[in-house]
């Protein structure tokens, strides 16, 4: 195996036609390196959507109201209805696998126009209404102050929490917003905390640039009553989020006379089936990373294969003179092979060290650019070491694979025909 005279052998066999070795391993070399760069970027498009909703509850679910698609009880279909503030009690008393229940009410942003002021600076911002357990679903960073308290719930306070981009737009930099005033939609509010959100889920809106009002100063300020637009909803732990989803939706079908079977009417979305069918989509994305990338690696070695039955054709002489000095099948059989593992190992690695070069690269880069805040949905472009060491083990694979078909050529070849070649 380490014999000096053998390698030097397979070094001057792969010398003699330079062009033809260097054609035949850049085959190989494509292969191992688009298979490097294509699981790279598929995990680096992984690592940005994970990061971005890595914090975000994923055992819940959402709701909303919408026109019934069917007659019920006397009710026609089309009827509009909104969820109220009895529901969450009602939901509560019924539903035990419930961990936390949020409402959210939104604002309008007045036609498209400012609906935010503060001196001379006016902005348009989303407005939602909201309970303090929301930031448990959907967490966020405060960087200054607070968040909603149950004491701004029940005394209905004129406080407000803004998101960084309403900071950066109302205030100056150095200025501290906490006991400010912000003229929102008519009425002035305390401006109590500056958040900023931990996910890329952006519901009505993306939290940076919204502004949150308790939830009952909300409903009770402009005028909608016990209206609640939106549930937010988490299961206990160990309890499917599609059991607490069911029972919800017939508890408030039921309570608002809508017909069961009315798909229409109460709107939900699941988050534990959407991170499901994420989780498939890259699961499948990895496997067509492998499939593609190991197709393009075996047209390399189809081309290692050839080559090396041209070398054996062209060395015919010079393998019957071993066999007729005694040279053993094993030893024909491994110089061939190792001939053609050297090749395929040689361009192969080369393949393996400029894609994962190149993912560094990209990500020296990514890592380099200025923070602006907003998360990228991708990020972190690598390797795991598994995938190296598959990938080795497929170039060593496919380097036996193909030598062994000249090897078995090689084999074929009579002393005595081989020595009367020309």
């Amino acid at each position: 195996m380490f014999d000096l005279d053998r390698w030097n052998e397979i070094w001057h066999a792969l010398a003699k036609n330079k062009v033809r070795s260097l054609l035949t391993a850049f085959g190989v070399f494509w292969g191992i390196f688009m298979l490097i760069i294509m699981a790279g970027a598929s995990n680096g498009l992984k690592n940005g959507i994970v990061e971005g909703v890595a914090k975000f509850a994923t055992n819940s679910c959402f709701m909303w109201s919408n026109q019934t698609s069917e007659p019920y009880k006397g009710f026609k279909r089309g009827r509009y209805w909104n969820m109220d503030s009895d529901d969450l009690t009602y939901v509560l008393n019924n539903v035990p696998e419930i961990e936390y229940l949020s409402p959210k009410n939104f604002g309008s942003r007045m036609n498209g126009g400012p609906n935010t002021i503060r001196g001379f600076k006016n902005g348009s911002y989303n407005v939602k209404g909201d309970y303090p357990e929301y930031v448990k679903i959907d967490p966020y960073t405060v960087l200054m102050g607070r968040w909603i308290n149950e004491m701004d719930i029940l005394e209905k306070r004129k406080v407000c929490v803004i998101g960084q981009k309403v900071f950066e737009q109302m205030f100056d930099a150095k200025e501290n917003p906490l006991g400010e005033y912000l003229k929102i939609s008519g009425v002035y509010y305390q401006v109590v905390g500056v958040i900023k959100p931990e996910t890329q889920i952006n519901i009505n809106g993306r939290a940076e640039e919204s502004i949150f009002l308790p939830f009952t100063t909300m409903q009770q300020t402009y005028n909608m009553g016990n209206m609640v637009h939106f549930l937010a909803i988490t299961a206990k732990k160990g309890v499917p989020v599609s059991v607490v989803e069911e029972k919800v939706k017939a508890l408030i079908k039921s309570r608002h006379s809508i017909a069961p079977t009315d798909t229409q009417a109460l709107n939900s979305v699941n988050i534990e089936q959407q991170f499901q069918q994420i989780s498939g989509l890259f699961l499948a994305i990895g496997m067509l990373t492998w499939i593609v990338g190991i197709g393009t690696l075996m047209a390399g070695v189809i081309g290692v294969s050839n080559i090396m039955l041209v070398i054996v054709k062209e060395r015919t002489k010079e393998i019957g003179v071993q066999r007729a000095l005694g040279a053993s099948p094993r030893t024909i059989i491994t110089q061939i092979m190792l001939e053609s593992v050297s090749l395929t190992i040689v361009a192969g690695y080369t393949g393996l060290s400029l894609g994962v070069g190149l993912l560094e690269l990209v990500n020296k880069i990514l890592e380099s650019r200025p923070a602006t805040g907003d998360r990228a949905f991708f990020t972190h472009p690598e390797v795991s070491i598994t995938v190296a060491l598959a990938s080795l083990l497929v170039l060593v694979l496919a380097g036996l694979f193909a030598g062994s078909i000249p090897a078995k050529r090689a084999l074929l070849i009579k002393p005595i025909e081989a020595l009367r070649e020309e």
